[in-house]
């Protein structure tokens, strides 16, 4: 493929690889960004090649994914400086974060296909590709994640009424 048209197409799914890539990076944002940018830089550079073997959007995703690995493998002795702010949350920011939080809590290769499938609208068979595993060992872990975030919504919503 050449450069022009590569170009295009990480312009086209700049959205949903910016999502996938704060996913990846347990949606910190600042690492997500350089995650997403090293990928394109490999990408453009010609160190991650389409082989047309899968679809470029699976293609894609597994690069992120493997790139979010090494970094996190690099910065996981680092520990952010964070200023606190007192600033008033939407009901919205406060709903997204509180899910965030339950994703969050899932183990990774449930958290990671339910990802896939619900936010990126992948089907189990993209999402195996993507995770370079089978398809029984996905469903497993999208059944598994789907009945442990239930549980943790329950759970979550009981505390809530108790109060």
């Amino acid at each position: 493929m050449k450069k022009p048209q590569l170009e295009n197409l990480l312009k086209e799914l700049h959205q949903a690889t910016y999502h996938w890539s704060r996913q990846c990076c347990s949606f910190d944002e600042d690492l997500a960004k350089d995650v997403l940018q090293q990928v394109y830089l490999k990408i453009l550079e010609g160190k991650a090649i389409y082989k047309e073997k899968s679809q470029i959007k699976t293609w894609l995703f597994s690069v992120i994914r493997f790139t979010a690995e090494e970094w996190k493998k690099n910065v996981k002795n680092t520990y952010p400086l964070e200023a606190e702010f007192d600033v008033a949350e939407t009901e919205d920011e406060v709903t997204a974060a509180s899910h965030k939080e339950l994703i969050e809590m899932l183990p990774e290769r449930q958290k990671e296909v339910l990802l896939l499938v619900f936010y990126h609208n992948l089907t189990l068979e993209k999402s195996a590709e993507i995770m370079e595993t089978s398809i029984g060992s996905v469903r497993k872990h999208y059944d598994r994640g789907k009945r442990n975030l239930k549980e943790l919504i329950l759970k979550k919503t009981l505390h809530e009424n108790n109060k």
